[in-house]
C-alpha cells in the first residue's frame, strides 16, 4: 500500500486547478475535473481547500505573489521591469487568463481575499513612491495610476494575442518591435 502524501496530493490539485480555472473560469470550472486530473478525491479538494470559489482565491493568490517574487517592481530600471513582466506573462499565460476570470465574474465587486490582494499592490506602489520620491521616475502620476499603466501596457500584448496579430504581425520581427515599442511608451510615460 502507498504512503499518503498530503503535500504532494495539495501541490496536485493545486496544478490541476490552475489549469482549470485558466480555462474554464470560476463557474465553467468543475471540481470532478480538477480532482480527475489531479488524482484525488473531491473530499480532499474541499477538506485541503474550502469550496470553489475558495480554491480559485487561493490558486490566484499564490500565483500572484509567485509573480511579484519572480519580477518586482523595479523604478530605476523601468524598461527591463516591462521586459521582465512580458518574459513572465509569456512563460506563464495561465496568471493573466486567472485575473481577467476574475474580473469577468466578479467585476467590480469585492474579491475574496481583497486585503491580501489589496497588501500585495499596496508594495509595488510603495516602490514607484520611493522611485519618483528619488526622482528615478515622474511624480506627474500619482505611482498607483502609474502602476496601473504600466502593467496594462506590458500586459495586454499576452491578453489579447489576436488583436497582436491582427495589428501588429506575428511574425518574431512584430513582436520584438511591439516590445521596443511598449518599452519606449514605459519610458516616455515615466520620463522626468
Amino acid at each position: 500500500m502507498a504512503a499518503r502524501d498530503p503535500e504532494a496530493t495539495k501541490a496536485r490539485i493545486f496544478e490541476a486547478a490552475v489549469a482549470e480555472f485558466a480555462r474554464h473560469g470560476i463557474a465553467g470550472a468543475r471540481i470532478d475535473r480538477i480532482a480527475g486530473e489531479a488524482k484525488a478525491n473531491k473530499q480532499l479538494i474541499y477538506a485541503y481547500f474550502g469550496n470553489k470559489a475558495e480554491l480559485f482565491a487561493i490558486v490566484l493568490e499564490k500565483k500572484m505573489l509567485h509573480l511579484a517574487e519572480a519580477v518586482p517592481v523595479d523604478p530605476d530600471d523601468i524598461e527591463s521591469w516591462i521586459d521582465r513582466l512580458m518574459d513572465y506573462h509569456a512563460a506563464h499565460p495561465e496568471l493573466l487568463r486567472l485575473l481577467f476570470w476574475e474580473g469577468l465574474e466578479y467585476g467590480s465587486t469585492e474579491l475574496p481575499h481583497e486585503s491580501d490582494r489589496q497588501e500585495h499592490y499596496a508594495r509595488k506602489v510603495a516602490a514607484l513612491q520611493e522611485g519618483q520620491r528619488r526622482g528615478a521616475v515622474t511624480d506627474a502620476i500619482p505611482a498607483a495610476d502609474l502602476l496601473f499603466l504600466l502593467t496594462a501596457l506590458a500586459n495586454w500584448t499576452a491578453v489579447v494575442p489576436q488583436m497582436r496579430r491582427i495589428l501588429v504581425g506575428e511574425g518574431e520581427p512584430d513582436r520584438d518591435r511591439l516590445r521596443a515599442s511598449v518599452k519606449e511608451a514605459a519610458r516616455r510615460l515615466t520620463a522626468r
